[in-house]
């Protein structure tokens, strides 16, 4: 059986987001679980707001292009998301909205039939968790499977080392089994 293959992302394109030393973190275990990662910065993958009729005038961006084919090559995504006022942030939303449409004659979606694990930081003490019920249900709305369970990091401005490292053994240890359910879904453990 082939190692399966893992979409890393994190919902903001801040330098110095705690969500993507979270994404980074993720990415790292689900190496060592011996899965295929590839870990993109959406900072890369730039677009405009979604709107319809710059849609109809201009088609789909390249990079939202770019991240279809991504996504359509791998057998799910790890996602580690800030919350915005409990919800979802407008980047993730966009870059996600902008993915679902399709391309010229490409009809298909890339996100049918994968699995995902949700994950978030958050300096508050509730670690993001408002934001995962809303991601989960945007997710299978786009026709993802998201697996049950979540990560969440509080108090995300003390929980890394200066090199990134998660330095919160219960959030390491939410991601660790999460990555451990993902790979046994996809038939790589």
């Amino acid at each position: 059986m082939s190692a399966p293959k893992i979409l890393v992302l994190a919902g903001s394109a801040r330098k110095d987001s705690v969500n993507k030393k979270l994404a980074t973190n993720a990415a790292d275990i689900a190496r060592d679980r011996g899965a295929k990662v590839t870990h993109i910065d959406l900072a890369d993958y730039e677009a405009p707001l979604y709107h319809g009729d710059d849609e109809a005038e201009n088609g789909l961006p390249d990079s939202m292009k770019a991240m279809r084919k991504l996504l359509a090559e791998h057998d799910a995504m790890i996602v580690a998301t800030p919350e915005y006022n409990g919800n979802i942030p407008p980047l993730l939303v966009n870059t996600f909205d902008w993915m679902s449409r399709p391309d010229g004659e490409d009809r298909s979606n890339p996100f049918a039939g994968k699995l995902a694990i949700l994950m978030a930081a958050s300096p508050g003490g509730l670690g993001g968790v408002r934001v995962i019920p809303r991601l989960r249900a945007f997710l299978t709305d786009l026709g993802m499977m998201p697996l049950p369970g979540h990560a969440s990091v509080p108090g995300a401005f003390q929980a890394f080392d200066e090199d990134g490292r998660l330095t919160n053994d219960r959030s390491r240890g939410q991601i660790e089994s999460l990555v451990d359910n993902l790979t046994k879904f996809l038939g790589g453990a």
